[in-house]
Order: structure tokens, then sequence, then C-alpha cells
């Protein structure tokens, strides 16, 4: 059970302040490094996304640390960090005197879509420290500080469990995938080009331009985030949606459409489940020359892709041109073939991936569960022992 109501009533009765991060901690541009410069080891290099770009042997081997991703789809993104890390594109934050790192993390996360606001740049979004510093946190006494910090992590953890399970899970049929998308004795090999028609998308600059966002007749505009990282669907909600005044300026992908991020994550596929306008960060597959079914194609290119970002080129923002991806090839046995292979993925992705059963389902139920404790307890208003309640259900 948490004490929490005592530590606030006995320490902080009249509130708690509100300060800047600036105030709270102290923030570091990380070193830009590219991986050619380095040499290999099992130091995680945090960069532009929201996992390590690569692994490294190198010193600024930082710990108790969060980090904010610099550039790129993710930039704004939060991690922590309680093993040594490299910090290269992006920046550090670890709390002063008084405060506690973690606790710092968790009031950052609290902020997290007001952080991603603050994005800045042209082609390439950043995010930068100046643009954060002055955000607002409550800081309250290191006791309940220390206690904030317990009761979320026991969230974490719970969520971590089932995670790990569910990543095995994932191997397993990754491996099964792989088994069933090998070179059939009655397939061949083509190239996407010849396969399939495509272009990227389009969005105009600079894309911090306020006139290109929301408004009367606003339409979804899908970035690499946007694109889930398993189950080939888009989030149910995009980041950002566009104005009337820009949608002639970007590419319009109907319903039913197979898109693949081309740079940052690369690999992500989705057969969009809605009318759209999409980035230049996502190659559309428009037409098709070939008898082919079109999750089959994208089952294929999810994994095609996933081994050619391997050999991608760029440091930290990594880009496969649409002049490279042209000459990818992929086995196209005949339709029923595909057909048979599609209805044996689609089980097993049913199994791993989706949202409304399975662990995935508990997963995101843990996860809202965690989001709503996680606010309340870092809300300090008038009345704050009534913030606390329902505690005792989640077996805290």
């Amino acid at each position: 059970m948490s004490n929490l109501d005592e530590l606030v009533k006995e320490l902080c009765p009249n509130g708690v302040k509100h300060i800047p991060l600036s105030d709270a901690t102290e923030m570091k541009r990380g070193n830009a490094i590219t991986q050619k410069d380095i040499i290999p080891g099992s130091i995680p290099v945090v960069a532009g996304g929201q996992k390590p770009a690569y692994f490294c042997d190198r010193a600024n081997r930082d710990r108790d640390i969060i980090t904010v991703a610099g550039s790129g789809a993710y930039a704004g993104y939060l991690s922590y960090w309680d093993c040594p890390i490299f910090v290269s594109d992006a920046f550090s934050v670890k709390a002063k005197e008084n405060s506690l790192t973690k606790y710092i993390y968790y009031a950052m996360q609290s902020i997290q879509e007001k952080i991603y606001s603050s994005k800045k740049g042209g082609g390439v979004p950043h995010v930068h420290i100046s643009s954060i510093d002055k955000f607002r946190i409550p800081l309250p006494p290191l006791a309940v500080q220390q206690e904030i910090v317990r009761i979320l992590d026991s969230f974490t953890e719970l969520t971590a469990e089932l995670t790990a399970e569910l990543t095995a899970r994932r191997k397993q049929y990754e491996y099964y995938r792989d088994q069933l998308l090998g070179m059939p004795p009655n397939g061949v090999l083509m190239t996407l080009g010849e396969i399939a028609d495509y272009r990227r998308g389009s969005f105009p600059q600079p894309y911090g331009n306020a006139e290109w966002y929301g408004g009367e007749g606003a339409m979804p505009f899908v970035q690499v985030a946007d694109v889930e990282e398993y189950g080939m669907i888009l989030r149910e909600e995009t980041k950002q949606h566009i104005s009337k005044v820009a949608q002639p300026k970007s590419v319009f992908v109907p319903s039913g459409t197979v898109i693949c991020s081309i740079q940052g994550s690369i690999g992500r596929v989705a057969i969009t489940q809605y009318d759209s306008y999409v980035d230049r960060t996502l190659a559309i597959f428009e037409k098709y020359k070939v008898n082919i079914n079109k999750r089959y194609f994208a089952y294929q290119i999810q994994r095609k892709f996933g081994i050619e970002k391997e050999f991608a080129r760029g440091s930290t923002l990594k880009t496969i041109t649409k002049e490279e991806f042209t000459k990818f090839e992929i086995p196209v046995p005949p339709i029923e073939e595909q057909e048979r292979i599609v209805s044996i993925l689609d089980r097993f992705d049913t199994l791993c991936n989706d949202l409304t059963s399975g662990l995935p389902a508990e997963i995101q139920a843990r996860q809202k569960q965690y989001e709503y404790y996680r606010d309340k307890l870092l809300t300090f208003e008038q009345q704050k022992s009534t913030v606390y309640k329902g505690l005792h259900r989640v077996g805290i």
C-alpha cells in the first residue's frame, strides 16, 4: 500500500511549486558521431529514434539519465537509462540537487506531447534544449518524489513482464514468417520496379508553418511515427492533421494502400485503414503490374526492408532512396500460393499484434492504466487527498 497521502499532507500541505525544467535539471547536447568513427561494443548509442541507433565502445557512459531524441520522426522522444550509454544526436537530462532523475523522467513523460509539439525545422524536424527548458513540472519534496517513483515503477515492471513474453512470441512469428516468405519452388524473383508503381509522399515546407495544420476540413497526415511497428496498420489517430491549404502540396493516399517507411525507422509497413496524406519519409505503392495479393506484397516488403535497413546510407538518420529499393527483389509464387501464405501469416499476426485481443490488448490496457495514475500522481491541486484514490485496487 502507498503512504503517499500522508507524505503529501505532512510535507506539502499547501501544494508544490511548478518550476522550469532548467531549474530542476541539467541539460546537455550529445556528441554527434557516425558509425564508421567508432569501435563496436555494448554501449547503446542514443540518437533520433525510439531505440539505440547501434552499439559502441566509447566514453560518455552516463547512467541514471534521461535522453531526448534530437531529430527525425521521433524528435522529442523520451527515454530513461539506468545503464551506461553514449549520447549522440540527442540531449541528456539529469536531475539537480533535491530531485530524482527517475521522477523527472515521469514528470516529463506527462508532458511528452507538449515536447513533441516543440519540433522545429524544415525537412528533418528537431527538438532543441531551448525549446523545452522553460516547460514547468511539479517538484515536491524528495520523499514524495521517491514514493511516486516507487508506485510508477511497480506499474512499469508489470508491463515489462508482459512485453518480454510478447517479444518472445514475435521472434517465433518472425522465424516462421521468414520460412514462409522464402523462395518457393514454383516462384520467380522480381524487382519492386517490375511489380509495382510507387512514389514518395510530400509535404510543404517549412514543417513548422502553422497554416499547414488543423482547421475545417483538415485530414490525417501520416508520418513514420504514425505507422505501427507491428500489425501493418496505422495508428488510430495521426499526430498531425493537415489543413486544406497544405493538402494540394502533399500526396493523397486512399484507404487500402500499401506504404513503407524509407527514412529513420526504415521498414515500417502499413495497409492504410483510412484516407490520408503522406509524408516524404514514406513510399506509396499505387499500382501493380503483376497478379499479386496486396497483403502478400506487404509481408514481403516488410521482410525485405527489414534486411536492407542494416545497409542503408546515413549515420543517425538512415535512408533508402527510391532508386535503391527499385532494384530490391522478392519471390512471387502463383496467386494461390500467395493466398495460402497470407492466410497462415494473418493468423500469426493476429496472435502477436492484434490490439483487441491477447497480450497486445493486455499491454495496451496496462499502459493506459499507468498513464492515468501517472498523471493523477503528478497533479497537485488544493484537494490532493482525492488524487490518489484507487491505488489499492491495482495492488500497490
